[in-house]
């Protein structure tokens, strides 16, 4: 088998593709959010139109970006992170290729929860990698720890999210702490996505920086921003790997989007992001209120914006179910088996990336057609 057919389909962008067809569709399937980024951004992305800034930028990205993007750490969470250790990427989706590409050689072996964000997998299958899937279900809090690990022989690295797509639980500091610790005493490299952060609803977040300057760090403007569409990223690297990213960079992107980039410029504004994070955290809300009398749901999500639901009372096949709900009902979700293999048979995902209303609707279909099922 080659490595090109390792590569399972992304089922969620199939489903996204079949619910477009439905004009009465409820969309609980995408985590898009569908709220407006900070006006400057608009602003700085007609000015760059206007002044026609189509060129390239170095390959490692605007610099005047990257010193903003390191002073956000500084303001949010104390941390000195030097502009030169931060690439600008094609969306955190470039960063993932990069990053593994520059840690790994053919048939390395990097460890995954199970479940996990799918592209994750996908990525390694396509660079020769080896995935090895780390339960990290109910009973481990949908964390990997590191008692989880001192099994696992000849790992190079450990790919974690918090908050995770699709749980939404939040790696609490000393889980964290103890992940970046034992990674460092086994010289294995922590890759810490992070593309969540700032839509956090119960406690604090932590950047995996605050504990080790060798860890990976992965974010972007797509979640917490609100700039889907502009496909724009960014990692923080330790020194010694900057030159390896950026030649792979060079070659396979020559530059991030610049108009993009330009754009990316306006997104720090506090107040306008806590206004969206604050409707997030509503139809989080809602959404779980509604939810837990239909479901199972054993992680009320603490960011993101998911919830992963367990139908075991009405299917063992969480594809097959999620096929139904769409064809019966037109509404929406992603089967679990998207996310990996740990008993995601069990579960669907939700998404509340649209209106309460929206969503009041879909609830009273599955209400009703549960009901009569």
């Amino acid at each position: 088998m080659g490595r090109i057919d390792k590569i399972k389909p992304f089922i969620v962008m199939d489903i996204v593709r079949e619910a477009g067809k439905l004009p009465d569709a409820v969309h609980f399937e995408i985590g898009e959010p569908d709220l407006q980024p900070p006006p400057q951004v608009w602003e700085y992305a007609e000015k760059a139109v206007k002044d026609r800034m189509n060129f390239y930028t170095e390959s490692l990205g605007f610099i005047k970006l990257r010193e903003r993007i390191a002073r956000f750490y500084y303001e949010k969470y104390r941390v000195e992170v030097d502009p030169s250790r931060i690439a600008l990427t094609v969306g955190t989706s470039g960063a993932f290729l990069v990053v593994y590409s520059i840690l790994l050689n053919s048939r390395d072996r990097i460890a995954l929860p199970d479940p996990s964000y799918p592209c994750y997998k996908n990525f390694a299958h396509l660079l020769d990698i080896q995935p090895v899937f780390i339960p990290a279900g109910k009973e481990t809090d949908y964390k990997i720890k590191p008692d989880l690990l001192k099994n696992q022989k000849n790992i190079k690295a450990i790919h974690i999210s918090s908050p995770s797509n699709p749980v939404g639980n939040v790696y609490d500091r000393e889980t964290l702490r103890s992940l970046a610790e034992y990674c460092d005493s086994e010289g294995i490299y922590l890759i810490s996505d992070e593309i969540y952060h700032g839509l956090v609803y119960e406690g604090k977040e932590h950047t995996a920086l605050e504990f080790s300057d060798r860890a990976i760090v992965i974010n972007g403007f797509s979640k917490y921003f609100c700039m889907p569409g502009f496909r724009l990223g960014w990692m923080i690297l330790p020194e010694e790997l900057i030159r390896k990213a950026e030649i792979v960079m060079q070659n396979v992107f020559i530059s991030p989007p610049t108009i993009s980039q330009y754009a990316a410029l306006g997104a720090f504004d506090y107040p306008h992001l806590e206004k969206n994070r604050k409707v997030f955290q509503e139809r989080r809300d809602f959404l779980y209120s509604q939810l837990k009398d239909i479901f199972e749901i054993d992680a009320k999500p603490e960011g993101a914006f998911y919830i992963w639901a367990n139908i075991n009372r009405y299917s063992s096949d969480s594809y097959a179910f999620s096929k139904e709900l769409l064809e019966n009902i037109h509404v929406a979700v992603t089967p679990g088996i998207d996310f990996g293999n740990n008993n995601t048979s069990s579960y669907i995902r939700f998404a509340y990336t649209r209106d309460i209303s929206h969503m009041e609707e879909g609830i009273e279909r599955l209400r009703k057609y549960l009901l009569n099922r």
